[in-house]
């Protein structure tokens, strides 16, 4: 005899439940044995459950419905289904797996985010060997587009003959503008870096640079002057000022920053600076606040930085280069850690001044 309540089989001449402790009178009224079935519903739900397993949880909601509705139908059969236990399992192991993954989704998300990290400090990792290949053979110079006295600005001719063209400079090799992204463009047109090298994961918008898609003819990466027509779309890395009088060489102090992650108080593709305003370095101030002047590129965890020296490092805080100077700032009088916001024009104001900067657009 199955009880009406609960469907558990029990001897035909016993009178109370032994799982529930209800009375059974169900056999015993009808004078006959009841035709008792195993729900349909209750099998399909623990198959559902099963399969939850293998596809990833794409099959749990319905083994979850089908396993309610299942133990629903069976207390109010009267003892003619049963499958409780088939139903219960069927619907318990999607809540499982919805609770594994909850439980563990921050920890992949974590795995993620390391392994940008990674990547981006490989990035900068190599740009900073290239730089100093590059500096050997030109007079202990980094990277620095156009000639003596060029100014921050757009490469006028990416895709020149030669380099009074592509930056407008004059036969005695004054003048000119250049954007950041040009001097970064000559690691890959002298030092054999690839465009690729230049792209940050983590960095929305940003892709790698092929001169196919903007109609650059025949022409290979070793004979353009720059990422393209919009640079910005195509380096994720700011780089300490090149175009001014205290560009860096390889005489600079240790500790000064080179490169790293793009500035947040410069727009960048898609997306307008951060609001300067919001930015608080002070001990007192917010975790909130002071991590609001890290890089985009990383959800605001850090940024990876490329110092003079050859080293990277993801520093948590933007204050990181020489007396916890900022590296995406400049500096404000005797105010270091939160500085002036940059804009085109703006210059480092000392030689321990690390400024790092990136195309607005």
């Amino acid at each position: 005899m199955y009880c009406p309540k609960c469907g558990k089989e029990n001897a035909d001449d016993a009178q109370i439940c032994s799982a529930c402790s209800s009375t059974l009178t169900q056999g015993k009224a009808s004078g006959g044995n009841v035709a008792v079935k195993t729900s349909r519903l209750a099998i399909a739900a623990l198959v559902l459950g099963i399969l939850s397993l293998l596809t990833f949880g794409i099959t749990a909601i319905p083994a979850m419905i089908l396993g309610i509705i299942s133990l629903v139908l069976i207390d109010k059969s009267g003892g003619k289904l049963t499958g409780r236990g088939f139903a219960i399992t069927g619907a318990a192991i999607p809540a499982v797996i919805i609770l594994l993954i909850v439980i563990i989704r921050p920890f992949f998300a974590r795995t993620r985010s390391i392994a940008l990290h990674n990547v981006c400090w490989s990035n900068l990792k190599g740009i900073g060997t290239a730089m100093l290949i590059y500096a050997n053979d030109y007079e202990d110079e980094l990277p620095r587009a156009g000639g003596k006295t060029t100014k921050w600005g757009r490469t006028p001719n990416w895709q020149a003959n030669n380099r009074s063209e592509a930056f407008g400079v004059a036969s005695d090799g004054s003048g000119g503008t250049a954007s950041i992204s040009s001097s970064l463009y000559l690691l890959v047109k002298y030092a054999e870096v690839t465009p690729k090298s230049f792209i940050c994961k983590g960095d929305v918008g940003a892709s790698e640079f092929q001169p196919s898609k903007y109609n650059a003819g025949d022409k290979e990466l070793i004979d353009l002057w720059d990422f393209g027509p919009e640079p910005s779309k195509h380096c994720s890395y700011s780089y300490h000022l090149p175009y001014s009088k205290y560009a860096l060489t390889t005489s600079s102090e240790p500790g000064m920053a080179v490169a790293a992650d793009r500035n947040p108080w410069m727009p960048r593709p898609g997306e307008k600076a951060r609001d300067f305003s919001r930015f608080d370095p002070s001990y007192t101030a917010s975790t909130k606040a002071q991590k609001y002047g890290n890089a985009i590129a990383h959800q605001g965890d850090g940024q990876n930085v490329l110092y003079m020296d050859g080293h990277v490092n993801f520093q948590n805080r933007s204050y990181c280069a020489i007396d916890d100077d900022n590296i995406y700032t400049y500096w404000d009088g005797e105010d270091k850690q939160r500085g002036i916001a940059p804009v085109l024009g703006s210059e480092p104001q000392d030689t321990l001044d690390s400024l790092l900067v990136q195309d607005a657009r």
